[in-house]
C-alpha cells in the first residue's frame, strides 16, 4: 500500500474564453514564462507529472515538468462535461434555458446541462480516477481543470455548494492536497471523514493545504 499520498494540482493555463468551457479542446495561453518557471520551480523534483487529455492541460504540462517524468494523460481528469452548453455564454443559456442554468448554479448537485454532466456527476468521475492514481503512484502533479480541482477541495474539505463556488481557483495556480494513508477496509466500509481545516498563501501563485484523514 502506498504510504505517502500528495497530489500537486495545477490548473492549466488560460484560454481567456469567455464561455462555458468543458470538453471543448481549446489551446492555453502560456506566454507567461515567468510565471511557468516560478511555478515549475514550486513543485517538487522528483515527483511525475500527468494531465487530463486535452491539449490545454497537456501543453501546460509540458511547460512545467522540467526534468520530470512525464506520465499518459488521464481523460477522466477532465473538466466538467457542459453538453448543449458547451462554448456558449452565460447569457445565451440565460435567455435560452434560464431555470434549468440558475439551478445548475444556485442548487449544485443533480442539475445537468442538456446532454451534459452534473456536478455530482464530475465528482464521482474525478474522485475514482484520484483514488486509483493515489494507490498506484502515492505522489503526484496533476495539471488539471478548474471543476476538476474544486470537487476534490469539496470532497475533502466537506465544502457545501455554495463554498466551493465561492472558491478562486487561478490559471497556473497550484494546489496542494495531502491525503492521509487509507487503512484496511471492513465489511462495514466507511466513507472519510474530514479535517475540514486550509490555509492559502499566496507567493505569485495560489495554494490551499488540506487534508483528508480516513
Amino acid at each position: 500500500m502506498v504510504k505517502d499520498r500528495t497530489i500537486w494540482w495545477v490548473r492549466h493555463g488560460p484560454t481567456h474564453a469567455k464561455t462555458m468551457v468543458g470538453w471543448s479542446d481549446l489551446p492555453a495561453d502560456l506566454s507567461d514564462r515567468d510565471g511557468l518557471a516560478r511555478l515549475s520551480d514550486a513543485l517538487p523534483v522528483n515527483v511525475p507529472v500527468m494531465s487530463s487529455d486535452l491539449i490545454r492541460t497537456r501543453a501546460t504540462a509540458e511547460a512545467v515538468r522540467g526534468a520530470r517524468a512525464l506520465l499518459p494523460p488521464d481523460p477522466a481528469l477532465r473538466e466538467m462535461h457542459f453538453g448543449a452548453w458547451e462554448l456558449k455564454a452565460h447569457a445565451e443559456i440565460e435567455a435560452e434555458d434560464p431555470e434549468r442554468i440558475r439551478a445548475f448554479w444556485e442548487t449544485p448537485g443533480e442539475v445537468r446541462p442538456p446532454g451534459g454532466e452534473s456536478w455530482n456527476d464530475l465528482g464521482a468521475r474525478v474522485s475514482e480516477a484520484v483514488e486509483a492514481l493515489l494507490e498506484t503512484h502515492g505522489r503526484l502533479i496533476v495539471v488539471a481543470h478548474f471543476g476538476v480541482i474544486l470537487s476534490e477541495l469539496q470532497r475533502i474539505l466537506g465544502w457545501s455548494g455554495d463554498q466551493t463556488f465561492a472558491q478562486r481557483i487561478d490559471p497556473l495556480s497550484l494546489t496542494q492536497i495531502d491525503y492521509a494513508p487509507r487503512p484496511p477496509r471492513g465489511p462495514a466500509d466507511q466513507s472519510p471523514s474530514v479535517m475540514a481545516e486550509a490555509t492559502k498563501r499566496r507567493f505569485g501563485l495560489s495554494q490551499f493545504r488540506p487534508r483528508l484523514w480516513p
